[in-house]
């Protein structure tokens, strides 16, 4: 049953969004911030032949990379200033999660406050900074290494002193982005991360569009598989935007308290537990764990003989972990199961929530505080995760078969699919805080002239 907020937030008309003028400049130094990325996306790393850069990529599609390039904007296949993008604090982040989750000092630190929460997340930034350091080193060498390899001299002078210029330029740009992003949580609408990552998936909007109507016209794809694709992302964001808002509402019951008027009382609320908690988590890292051997082998090149052992297991590893192979898609459907589990229970604890609910006075009605709320907890959160896993399976996994099948790589594959409908479903959610925020105060300025007026 929806409440009175809720109700009155769907009443909300964007008439007032004129005249909410504190919500269009934080609207607009949001769109001048992503249009700074953008920007930064097409400016090359120094010592780079941009030339050549397009057809080395070309040779590497397939692996990891092509999941890095999608959330980086294309700045990874450009090799640009922000080539790493967010990624390193997004996996620097998780890290810190899971290790706060896990390891009892910073367990501690997290039940701190805010002191706590500013301590990890400098934490975080030095994780993100290590971890620059160390994809920069490895991105500029597989780069000159695979260029010469391959006949092709990307790098105009191989050597330390062009790593070193490029691990110090990713990470200036990745720390760059980090506090753009932070600027756009503070002064703008939405998470500033999360609105970099959407920004960078939905640049690629237009050249999907323009491939598939070149093929259209070209007669290489046909008006039913056109209009099948069309279908297809349509009803994966409903039922994403469905799935993602989902929720199992339990009713906590607070003791009887005494009211302004002596009236006794009894206090009631609902703790919702989402149908996703994991969000995106399992399949970033499913897809990662199975992508990285074949990014190895090649970036390996032509220097292992394919005559050799180890050369025939590498092209079989290759050939059966391909993306829309009926193994690749069997071990990403039982990685995606297993992180939803995993990051789960790393980010929902019940032993503490029963414990919060029990040092407040409140209760699940019909459970005992304690012990058996945990476990009530427990038994809940793990039977809505299995709906939540079997979502995430489907819809990750759809996509990459249709694509194998077709043979037309899409845009949007599930993982792409669930960032851009979540973080646009949260932009959303903000803009209407914002409006209703507005509104009540023109309802209190009313208010006050009425009580003068009198």
């Amino acid at each position: 049953m929806a409440s009175r907020a809720d109700s009155f937030a769907s009443n909300l008309s964007l008439a007032n969004f004129s005249k909410a003028t504190e919500l269009k400049n934080r609207i607009w130094f949001t769109i001048g911030a992503l249009i700074v990325f953008r920007f930064l996306s097409f400016v090359p790393l120094p010592g780079v032949n941009p030339l050549i850069l397009e057809t080395l990529y070309s040779q590497t599609r397939g692996g990891i990379l092509d999941m890095f390039n999608m959330f980086s904007g294309g700045s990874l296949e450009r090799m640009s200033l922000i080539a790493l993008g967010v990624m390193p604090y997004i996996t620097a982040s998780i890290v810190i999660q899971m290790a706060a989750a896990l390891h009892p000092a910073l367990a501690a630190l997290k039940k701190e406050g805010a002191t706590g929460r500013q301590k990890l997340n400098q934490y975080t930034r030095y994780g993100t900074v290590f971890l620059c350091i160390i994809q920069g080193w490895f991105l500029a060498s597989g780069l000159e290494a695979y260029g010469a390899q391959s006949g092709l001299q990307a790098v105009v002078d191989p050597g330390y002193m062009f790593r070193i210029g490029a691990v110090i330029s990713l990470v200036g740009g990745t720390m760059f982005l980090l506090w753009l992003g932070e600027q756009i949580t503070s002064r703008g609408i939405g998470n500033g991360v999360s609105l970099i990552i959407m920004a960078g998936i939905v640049a690629q909007f237009p050249s999907f569009v323009s491939n598939m109507f070149s093929g259209y016209t070209e007669g290489s794809i046909g008006a039913a598989l056109v209009l099948g694709f069309a279908a297809m992302i349509v009803i994966l964001i409903l039922i994403i935007c469905f799935m993602e808002r989902a929720q199992r509402r339990l009713l906590i019951q607070y003791p009887k308290r005494a009211t302004q008027r002596g009236m006794m009382q009894a206090d009631r609320s609902h703790l919702p537990l989402k149908l996703n908690t994991a969000g995106v988590i399992p399949p970033i890292f499913a897809s990662s764990l199975l992508l990285l051997p074949l990014t190895i082998s090649q970036f390996a090149g032509n220097s292992i003989s394919t005559d050799s052992t180890a050369g025939g297991f590498i092209q079989t590893l290759n050939f059966y972990l391909t993306p829309g192979q009926p193994l690749y898609l069997a071990l990403y459907a039982a990685g995606i199961m297993f992180f939803a589990f995993f990051y789960t229970a790393v980010v929902f604890n019940p032993e503490e929530t029963a414990d919060n609910l029990k040092k407040n006075g409140g209760f699940i009605p019909g459970i005992r505080p304690g012990r058996r709320t945990e476990e009530y907890l427990d038994y809940v959160l793990t039977r809505i995760t299995v709906i939540g896993a079997i979502y995430l399976t489907l819809v990750c996994v759809i996509p990459e078969y249709v694509i194998r099948q077709t043979g037309i790589p899409l845009f949007l594959g599930g993982t792409s699919l669930l960032i851009v409908v979540n973080v646009t479903v949260d932009t959303i959610s903000q803009i209407q805080s914002h409006l209703l925020a507005h509104q009540y105060g023109d309802l209190i300025k009313k208010a006050k002239l009425k009580g003068r007026m009198r």
